[in-house]
């Protein structure tokens, strides 16, 4: 049985993709790393609105960052992501998981 710790980073988790940008977000990030000036012009939304979304992903820690330059490159966290197979892409959370297929 869960434990109420386990059961809140689990719920944070899944609020943190429960929204259609991050999904889209998500979709996106699956080809690899990008910073907020890719991600919004392939999302066709502005950088403020897709900044916020992926501050949200990255305190729940469902995107990782990294510093290149004057730009913050972001990434799934292999923490929770991974393909198991070129056919789709993998979200463990632990309690369960999320297979995405590749389009």
């Amino acid at each position: 049985m869960l434990n109420l710790k386990e059961a809140e980073e689990i719920a944070v988790l899944i609020a943190a993709i429960a929204e259609q940008n991050r999904i889209r977000v998500i979709d996106c990030l699956r080809t690899g790393s990008k910073n907020v000036t890719e991600l919004s012009r392939l999302l066709e939304e502005e950088i403020v609105n897709v900044s916020h979304h992926l501050g949200v992903m990255r305190a729940a820690k469902v995107v990782v960052t990294e510093k290149k330059g004057r730009f913050v490159i972001y990434s799934l966290n292999p923490r929770y992501f991974g393909s198991e197979n070129s056919k789709s892409t993998m979200m463990d959370i632990g309690w369960c998981r999320i297979e995405i297929p590749h389009s």
